[in-house]
């Protein structure tokens, strides 16, 4: 098999026909040998009915559905761990990307690359995903001290063994644009327009989005726990200062009642600190945790094709 397109399928019912269309169409005309791996988080809409009729008339169309919603970056793993394919496109499914794309990606990735990424031209985004897109990235940046191109996602075309080498990454928190920059590899971008959804929203919420950004910082950085220690002995610092400072005062004769409105104010001050700083323990203790139970990053529980 020369070429894999593996797509994360959510409420896309009613894109999913054009979707393959386009596809196939796209990947026939170059002559290539392709399969189509389509992966249903656990959409509960009819997508995965609609990929199990569309896998009746086409034999090249995989089905995959989850037992459950595991998110679009568990997703992916799914479609890249189930595909033999010596290149694997990763496409989202709303047809932002373009399949039109994908022989551009292909052509290039010939010329002597491992990956080619796909460096979007967002003007169909609208204003609050652009937004909140460069403020993910901006404090993802300054929290690993890794440049991360806000305008590279996920769609792009790998090499097998780009592939091979993330699906040896086992850690529970999936996020496929971070895990292809930690590998490397001889990596190119190309210029893609970015089209407007087909159909729908994003289900992108705030909620998921903060969710989301803070995994990926307690996945890929010990910045907030380095920052703590810093905060601490700025702490120390300060009550060091403080505390001379008040004895000076005490020995001038300055002080003759303890302030009360002092005290009150260091102890919140210091405890609030505290609390933060076991905070920040806690919540990487907690992603251990997690990945020392050694859980399927998926499960699958129903095929097609």
């Amino acid at each position: 098999m020369e070429i894999a397109i593996v797509s994360p399928i959510y409420l896309a019912e009613k894109v999913i026909p054009e979707l393959v269309k386009r596809l196939v169409n796209t990947l026939e005309n170059e002559g290539v040998e392709f399969e189509i791996v389509l992966v249903d988080d656990n959409s509960p809409d009819k997508s995965w009915e609609v990929i199990q009729k569309l896998a009746k008339s086409e034999k090249r169309l995989k089905g995959i559905r989850l037992s459950k919603n595991f998110g679009q970056h568990y997703a992916i793993s799914a479609g890249i761990e189930n595909t033999l394919a010596e290149w694997v496109v990763v496409m989202d499914c709303d047809l932002q990307d373009r399949p039109e794309d994908i022989p551009v990606l292909y052509k290039k990735s010939l010329s002597g690359f491992d990956l080619v990424v796909a460096k979007r031209n967002r003007h169909g985004d609208s204003y609050f995903k652009r937004l909140s897109s460069l403020f993910f990235y901006i404090v993802l940046n300054w929290l690993t001290g890794v440049k991360y191109d806000e305008n590279l996602g996920n769609f792009g075309i790998y090499n097998k063994k780009v592939i091979n080498s993330i699906n040896n990454m086992r850690e529970s928190i999936r996020c496929f644009p971070i895990m292809i920059h930690w590998v490397g590899f001889n990596q190119g971008t190309i210029e893609v327009n970015h089209d407007k959804r087909l159909e729908g929203r994003s289900t992108y919420s705030i909620r998921k989005l903060l969710k989301l950004s803070l995994d990926i910082i307690l996945a890929y950085s010990d910045k907030p726990i380095r920052l703590v220690v810093k905060l601490g002995v700025v702490i120390s610092l300060l009550a060091v200062f403080f505390g001379a400072y008040t004895l000076i005062q005490y020995f001038s004769g300055n002080i003759l009642v303890p302030g009360y409105s002092s005290i009150i104010i260091s102890i919140w001050f210091l405890f609030g600190a505290t609390i933060s700083i076991l905070g920040v323990i806690g919540l990487y203790v907690g992603k251990t945790f997690e990945g020392v139970k050694n859980r399927p990053i998926y499960i699958i529980t129903e095929t097609a094709n």
